[in-house]
């Protein structure tokens, strides 16, 4: 055997780190899909391209079953004897770390997503990313413009309004049913917060509207629903003012898009 060519556990690490991790993920990725829990990771819109592309993964992870174990790095070597033998040694030692710091790596998040239960992401980091881009969420053009159907808003609509309104008086006595979890708010109010996704949790981002009379009566977590009225107060500023709050489970879908 040339010294070029991948030893036996060499191949099988390359294969594992290969299709074999990436057949785990398809696997995984099919199984939330079918759950309805993948939208905790990505927005329903995607939903039907991620499984199809597991779908796909797992179509060639078959294939390459009957592709002989080490095939993949057979090619054809040229060069003097002298030349491999040189930098040989040097050249396991590097394959071997990389091959045994990647295998460890990359088992441990597979491992991760097989043993960890799917979750939404926390109010903890929705407060740690409070007050980015507050006015950038769903529906802000149509506040803007002020043919906005407020019956269909959710939180990230509200949030647009609040933040970008030039005319609060027009949300004035507007009627809210909202769902969301409970964060700091300012005086005797708590923020009603819901993670706003774009694509997928990576570019979630907050949107939150104070909802008053309401401040120490929830922990920060707590899901509730929200029913009452938009009011606006001297200043300008809106606020929710509640007519009914009460304890709600965390929703199926956490998000809103």
């Amino acid at each position: 055997m040339s010294l070029a060519e991948p030893t036996r556990p060499r191949a099988l690490a390359g294969r594992w780190l290969g299709l074999g991790l990436a057949t785990v993920v398809a696997v995984v990725t099919l199984g939330l899909g079918l759950t309805g829990r993948l939208t905790l990771y990505i927005s329903p819109d995607t939903v039907w391209f991620a499984c199809a592309a597991a779908a796909l993964l797992l179509v060639v992870a078959v294939w390459s079953c009957t592709v002989p174990l080490g095939a993949e790095g057979d090619h054809d070597h040229t060069g003097s004897a002298s030349a491999a033998d040189a930098g040989a040694h040097r050249r396991r030692i590097l394959q071997t770390a990389g091959v045994v710091t990647g295998g460890v790596v990359a088992s441990a998040v597979v491992l991760a997503a097989l043993m960890l239960p799917p979750a939404s992401l926390s109010a903890q980091l929705a407060v740690s990313r409070a007050g980015d881009n507050p006015g950038l969420f769903a529906g802000a053009d149509d506040v803007t413009l002020g043919v906005a159907d407020t019956t269909t808003f959710g939180i990230g609509d509200w949030a647009s309004a609040f933040a970008t309104s030039t005319r609060p008086e027009e949300y004035d006595g507007a009627s809210v049913t909202l769902t969301g979890f409970v964060t700091p708010g300012e005086a005797d109010a708590v923020g009603l917060t819901r993670m706003m996704i774009t694509h997928c949790v990576i570019d979630a981002q907050p949107a939150t509207v104070p909802v008053g009379g309401v401040a120490g009566e929830y922990e920060t977590g707590q899901w509730i629903e929200v029913t009452g009225a938009v009011r606006a107060d001297a200043d300008g500023t809106l606020r929710i003012e509640p007519t009914s709050v009460k304890k709600v489970a965390e929703p199926k879908d956490p998000y809103e898009y």
